[in-house]
C-alpha cells in the first residue's frame, strides 16, 4: 500500500472478515481443548480452523486488493492450498488412528477398527 486510506466499504468487510475468521480458529481452539479423545479432537477443530484462517485469507485478499496495485492473486493460492491439505492431513491422520486403534471415549459413536 501506499499510504492511500481504504474505502469505508473495504475497511468493513476487512474487519468483519477477520472477526468471522477469529471466531471460527477461537471456537476451533475451544474444541480442541474440551474434546475428550482423538477423533473428537480432529474434527471440530479442524472443521472450524479451516474456515477461521480461510476468513483471515480472505481478509487479506480484500485489503491488498482495494488499493491501486489491483487483484491480489497470492491469498488465493494460500486459500487454495489450505482447503485442500487441511481434510487431506485430517483423514491421514484419522487413518493413522485407526491402524493404531487409539483408544476412545465410550461418548464417540462407531468402532471403525471393527467393522
Amino acid at each position: 500500500m501506499t499510504g492511500e486510506p481504504l474505502a469505508l466499504w473495504a475497511e468493513i468487510l476487512v474487519c468483519a472478515l477477520l472477526l468471522l475468521g477469529s471466531a471460527f480458529v477461537l471456537i476451533g481452539a475451544i474444541g480442541l481443548y474440551r474434546l475428550p479423545d482423538f477423533f473428537m479432537r480432529l474434527h471440530g477443530p479442524t472443521k472450524a480452523t479451516t474456515l477461521g484462517v480461510g476468513g483471515v485469507v480472505i481478509a487479506s485478499l480484500v485489503f491488498f486488493s482495494a488499493g491501486p496495485d489491483g487483484l491480489s492473486l497470492h491469498e488465493l493460492l494460500i486459500s487454495l492450498f489450505l482447503f485442500i491439505s487441511a481434510p487431506v492431513s485430517a483423514y491421514m491422520l484419522t487413518k493413522a488412528a485407526v491402524l493404531q486403534q487409539l483408544p476412545v471415549d465410550p461418548r464417540t459413536r462407531g468402532k471403525p477398527w471393527d467393522q
